[in-house]
This record gives C-alpha cells, structure tokens and sequence, in this order.
C-alpha cells in the first residue's frame, strides 16, 4: 500500500514537531508540503525532509494533489476555516485542539463534516494516547480504587505565550481537561464554575493561575488548575480519589541526578517532551486509519465540540463571578 502523503499546515513549535514526527517515526507517512504564513519557516522545516516542499498558502496545500491527507496545527483562528476548506475537498484532518475557539465556529464544522459524509475529522486530544492516561483510564473502569469521587488535574507551565488571555488559558490549556475527564470517567461534564485568587506577578493583566470546577454527570467533582507561568518546569498531573483508594499519575522522568548529598529528577521545558509518545502513537494511529479507510480511533469533531461547549461554559462563569454555569451542547 502506498504511503499516505500528508500536507502540514503551521511550522510553529507544534507543526514543526509533527513533521519530524511524522517523518522520523511514524511507518507508512510521507510529508510532501509544508504550509506556512512565513514562507521563509516553512522553507525551514520541510527543509528537513527529503522531498518535501513549502508555500505560503494554506488552501493551496489543502487543494494540492499530491497531498491525500491535512494535518492543521496553526493558529487557533484559522482551524475552523481551513476544516472547512478540507472537507469541501474531501481529504482527511487532523486538527490541533481546540477544533475552534467558539462553540460557533465548532458547530459549523460539525454540520459542514455531516454533509461531507462524518469520518474525516480527527482532532488531537492525545492524552488519550499517552501511556500514562490510558493507564490510568484503564484502572479506572477495573474499580481499582472503587468509585471515583474526586479528580484532581493540574497543568502547569514555564511560562504562556505573547498576548495569552484569561480566555485563551482555557480554551488553549484547560481544554484538554475538558476532553480527558468525561474521557476518564465514562461521563459528561455537566456544569462548571470559574475562580481565581491572587495571580503571579510574572506577567500583568492576566489571571494566572486559574481554578475551575466540574462536576459530571456521575456526581463525581473535578478540580483544575492551570497555572502557565509556573516557571519551574512543564509539569502535568492528575489524581483521581475513590472509595477504596487513589491512583495518579507519576512524573515519567527518566533520569535521576545524585549531588550534592541531595537526589533530583528534572521537569521538562514544555510539552514536546512529556508528550512525545502520546503524539507519536496518535499520528501513527491517525495515519493507518487514512492508509486502511478504517474510522479513526482519534477523537473526532464531535468530541471537539462537546469540549468547546465545557470551555463556553467556564469562560461565562469567569464573567459573571465565578457562579456555577450549566453545559448546554447544542444539538447538530
């Protein structure tokens, strides 16, 4: 079977590290294009694979034949349209998180996905990839700590981008939270409420860190923190407490450092290398999806919209005091 030619969108930080993914690990994947608003970038970054070309035009590449499949990891704004724009063209994506940053832009995907027949959209949740989160997803539904009754996640980074936003914390960070619990406990995110105390002094007119609180449809609460400027390490954690016991994720350091009559392990400086296997096994598994016409095992744009309608919700609790808000997803 022929490899699956595979066009990136965005050569960021997090497009860049899709195509030496995609490139380097992932069997039965070729990237042919690279598409970037800075044509110079992407020059750069297709640089790096034989074979591989660049332009400046996202739609291009969209439309370009020697691109079977779209991988869309620019700007937040952009993913709707460019959606969109692939499906209208009946290739498969893969879609950064979030699918959009309005529950609007979601729905209209989802409705433009319906009329292209549902199945192309995947989008990239990939904790639901990660060893450590199937792991625990998987000792959950055994009982192995009975009932769960309490979630504790936590997000933290060194420090947020140029220009973040209350806003953008949560539909940026926190959405991940938003797909991982319901994911974890087999059960809907059902209403929401927002806070915040004192803020770091790293960065002005931002609220920093945030807590949010869900509860699902099982009765089962959830905390969630995030915390961009955190500044010591990019640190990723979650603890679900239940009747008989609790399970947590562990740091999945790999090295231990003796000095100094003291023992440490180091945190890394962002997500690329907490998550290089989550992202690894999803591309692969997105990929064989494409290559076989199976349906991906990703989450889809639905999934996307549902975690959309969660961020809604947390973002009017944050504007109206930080009052419970229920989650209203609409019906497509």
């Amino acid at each position: 079977m022929s490899n699956v030619r595979i066009g990136v969108i965005g050569a960021g930080n997090m497009g860049a590290d899709h195509v030496t993914t995609l490139h380097r690990h992932v069997s039965g994947a070729d990237v042919s294009l690279v598409a970037d608003i800075d044509k110079g970038r992407a020059a750069l970054v297709a640089g790096c694979v034989p074979g591989a070309r660049a332009t400046d035009d996202a739609y291009a590449l969209i439309a370009d034949p020697d691109v079977d499949a779209v991988v869309i990891a620019s700007h937040d704004t952009t993913h709707a349209d460019l959606c969109v724009a692939a499906l209208r063209a009946s290739k498969p994506v893969l879609c950064e998180k979030p699918l959009a940053p309005t529950l609007k832009e979601c729905v209209r995907v989802v409705w433009e996905e319906r009329l292209a027949g549902g199945g192309l959209i995947s989008l990239g949740f990939m904790r639901r990839f990660d060893p450590a989160y199937v792991e625990l997803k998987s000792a959950v539904g055994a009982g192995s700590c009975g009932a769960p009754l309490l979630v504790h996640c936590t997000s933290r980074g060194v420090s947020s981008a140029p220009g973040c936003t209350d806003e953008l914390s949560v539909t940026g960070s926190a959405i991940h939270e938003f797909d991982t619990v319901p994911w974890l406990l087999d059960s809907p995110v059902t209403e929401v409420s927002w806070h915040a105390g004192r803020s770091t002094s790293v960065v002005a007119g931002l609220h920093d860190p945030q807590l949010m609180l869900l509860r699902t449809a099982d009765g089962t609460l959830t905390t969630v923190e995030v915390f961009l400027n955190a500044g010591y390490g990019y640190d990723i954690r979650c603890e679900v407490a239940g009747e008989h016991g609790t399970l947590a994720l562990t740091n999945p350091a790999r090295l231990v450092s003796d000095s100094a009559r003291a023992r440490s392990t180091g945190y890394p400086a962002d997500w690329r290398p907490r998550f290089a296997d989550a992202y690894r096994l999803e591309l692969q598994a997105w990929t064989d999806a494409v290559a076989t016409g199976q349906p991906s095992p990703l989450a889809d744009a639905y999934d996307g919209l549902v975690a959309s309608a969660v961020a809604e919700a947390v973002i009017a609790s944050m504007k109206d005091g930080g009052r419970t808000v229920p989650v209203q997803v609409p019906e497509v």
